[in-house]
């Protein structure tokens, strides 16, 4: 009776099992893989629902592409960062999850293939299969930093591959792209008519300076391109579902992927009108709304990096920006078994690296978002259980 799409393994994981049945038990949880801002105090001004609740998004006036007004907002905030879009290339989604849907209806026809970075965020699988297309690895490289290569992207690519993801910065391991590297991406793309989809949405959370890296991939023009930003992270509102493509690419080209895009769009209108009546005022405010969080994430990074240096057995792998921090632990155990121990005897919750496909055993996942009393207890609670180097 079902889609062979929605054909998963539902069971839940061993860490899963464990954190529901800790919650069903009422036991206190030092969660340090929380992502969402507005559970961990990161709420924001009540300016905002002011701007929702304007007369105007009473009225109903569907463009495909997104109302003109909240296009330029997103212009104007790539203009911010020094970068020129066209608002008529702007097309606007309810996530960043539909724009990748959107995105691959455009690109893919079923049993097509799209090039993803490993490791990286799960959900790539999720949502390459649900739209009947294949998501092909290639592997990101750690030697100090986490860097993409040319060859090992190539190695990736099928004949049925129609385009190639980025995320800068990647999510968890934080590495931006550099511009040699994206240089070579757009070469290779652009050689072999393929589209690259650029997300972006941790752009503005740099933790460091770097002249190396790329504020972004909007406006290239070598390759097809999607750059991907949101509400959700840059503003810290998920809850508002706002989210945006900025296309850009070869002129003849480019003009046809925004009519066909339009199309797609056209067909789901899925973007609310207050969300977007309100977008204007809310990117003009992103300074702002992003100050707490920038706030609370190198207070969170700093504690780690100064608990670790006490830990020979753990380093720090340092983050060049989003909201998540690795770490590299002794792998003897497994960090399955690391994870478990750490939430059945420590109450603290953090990720195992093969969540997110890193290359081996040895790596764990947090979140830099928690609320600082919190993550400073459940850090301490877990690299003393890490330093002293037996779980079982």
């Amino acid at each position: 009776m079902f889609s062979a799409r929605t054909r998963w393994d539902r069971t839940p994981n061993r860490l899963a099992a464990l954190a529901a049945r800790a919650r069903a038990s009422g036991r206190p949880l030092l969660d340090l893989t929380e992502t969402n801002p507005t559970r961990v105090g990161l709420v924001a001004s009540p300016r905002v629902l002011e701007w929702l609740a304007r007369p105007a998004g009473l009225r109903y006036q569907p463009d495909a592409r997104g109302l003109p007004s909240a296009r330029k907002a997103v212009a104007a905030d790539h203009a911010r960062r020094g970068l020129e879009v066209d608002p008529d290339h702007v097309v606007l989604t309810a996530s960043t999850s539909e724009a990748y849907a959107f995105l691959f209806k455009l690109l893919c026809d079923p049993g097509d293939a799209v090039a993803v970075p490993r490791p990286s965020y799960p959900l790539f699988e999720y949502l390459a299969g649900l739209e009947g297309v294949e998501a092909v690895p290639y592997p990101l490289r750690y030697d100090g930093e986490w860097h993409f290569g040319r060859g090992d992207l190539e190695a990736a690519l099928t004949p049925r591959t129609r385009a190639v993801v980025v995320v800068s910065p990647n999510n968890p391991t934080g590495s931006y792209l550099k511009r040699d590297e994206a240089d070579a991406l757009l070469a290779a793309c652009g050689e072999r008519g393929l589209a690259v989809i650029a997300d972006e949405v941790f752009a503005d959370f740099a933790l460091r300076s770097d002249p190396r890296r790329v504020a972004s991939l909007a406006g290239r023009t070598e390759a097809l391109t999607f750059a991907l930003g949101g509400l959700s992270k840059s503003c810290g509102l998920p809850q508002l579902k706002l989210a945006w493509i900025a296309a850009s690419g070869p002129g003849a080209l480019l003009d046809d992927a925004l009519e066909r895009l339009e199309i797609v769009a056209d067909t789901y209108l899925s973007v609310a009108t207050p969300v977007q009546e309100a977008a204007p005022d809310i990117l003009a405010a992103l300074p702002e709304l992003q100050a707490p969080i920038r706030e609370r994430i190198h207070a969170n990074l700093s504690a780690l990096r100064e608990r670790a240096a006490a830990v020979p057995v753990v380093t720090l792998l340092e983050p060049e920006g989003g909201w998540s921090a690795v770490l590299r632990v002794p792998s003897h155990h497994g960090e399955d078994e690391w994870c478990a121990r750490a939430l059945e005897e420590d109450g603290v919750l953090v990720q195992p690296g093969y969540f997110f496909d890193f290359p081996g055993e040895g790596f764990l996942v947090l979140s830099l978002l928690a609320s600082p009393d919190a993550f400073a207890d459940g850090v301490t609670r877990l690299l003393a259980r890490l330093g002293a180097g037996d779980v079982l």
